[in-house]
């Protein structure tokens, strides 16, 4: 499916995503893109869609071809001070702050979001896979936090954020359990998996039950 170019076609729009909100280590990264009428790539789409080697060829064209980007990251201190999706907001204000066209609507991928310097903005549910302009940010987030966790795994190269990227999976869990965290996890994450995440056990309500 194409996705579309603009929200409306009376203001320069900037589409905002972020990458990493869920994982165990490492930055959270935002991205915005402005594209004009002229963008032509019709395989940008959904990074978590598109395999590395589209990824990193869409990366060079969305750069010489934008508008106008920028990107923004923020570290897991700033994460466990403020909640990760505070961070995630204010990453895609640092964002925009960089951008030297000034967008006259914002388009963010998600349902929340803080206004930004009075600039009307557009909430939209799977945006990524709905508006060039958001698609264009997720990838540009993603390759630079990609980039940036294998240069991270150098250093702590028994975690395995070369494949994981720093989200929980088993091998990454099962390192946590052996090694414990490093300066670069999310101390405010669940990070102790040795032992069983407690189950809540929902209280039946006295006034259905039967007797």
């Amino acid at each position: 499916m194409r996705l579309a170019k603009k929200w409306s076609n009376y203001y320069i729009e900037a589409g905002c995503d972020e990458v990493g909100r869920g994982c165990l280590c490492g930055p959270v990264v935002a991205a915005t893109v402005i594209i004009n009428d002229n963008f032509k790539q019709n395989l940008v789409n959904d990074s978590k869609k598109l395999t590395p080697k589209i990824r990193l060829e869409l990366d060079d064209y969305i750069r010489e071809n934008a508008l106008d980007f920028a990107i923004a990251e923020l570290p897991p201190a700033f994460i466990d001070q403020h909640n990760i999706l505070q961070a995630s907001i204010h990453a895609m204000h640092l964002a925009l702050d960089q951008l030297t066209v000034r967008p006259e609507l914002i388009l963010v991928d998600g349902n929340r979001f803080h206004p930004y310097q009075f600039i009307p903005h557009q909430c939209i549910i799977k945006g990524d896979a709905k508006f060039l302009s958001i698609a264009a940010a997720s990838i540009l987030a993603k390759n630079y936090r990609d980039k940036l966790m294998m240069e991270l795994h150098e250093e702590f190269p028994q975690y395995g954020w070369n494949r994981n990227m720093g989200y929980a999976t088993k091998d990454h869990r099962e390192a946590l359990i052996k090694f414990g965290p490093t300066k670069y996890h999310r101390k405010s994450f669940r990070l102790d998996y040795s032992k069983p995440k407690p189950v809540k056990i929902k209280k039946p309500n006295s006034e259905n039950l039967l007797f």
